[in-house]
């Protein structure tokens, strides 16, 4: 899966490198500004979906992939709590709350 998302990202940064120099070329002709202008502004939005497709997901979405991990923590911060006596499972469920106002 990965490598079929870097060809495909691959292909798309060629794809709008492309489409950014002929933007480019119709904004010098000033006639063709209206036309060059939004074009070049579709290149960057391709430009950047590129690049989102070659990189990890843990780069693109950084808050989903930290979401994941802080649910995770807790619970094994859970299921430590469980073989824990009753004073050391409150320190755990304080630690699992503050897990939960980080994320």
């Amino acid at each position: 899966m990965r490598l079929i998302r870097g060809v495909a990202g691959a292909l798309l940064w060629i794809v709008s490198a492309v489409l950014g120099l002929v933007a480019v070329i119709l904004c010098v002709t000033i006639i063709l500004l209206p036309v060059g202008i939004p074009l070049l502004g579709y290149a960057r939005r391709l430009f950047t979906l590129s690049l989102k497709l070659m990189l990890p997901r843990a780069v693109t979405r950084p808050v989903e992939t930290a979401g994941k991990s802080v649910r995770k923590q807790g619970r094994k911060t859970a299921a430590e709590a469980a073989k824990l006596p009753k004073q050391s499972r409150r320190r755990a469920r304080r630690a699992r709350k503050q897990l939960r106002l980080t994320a």
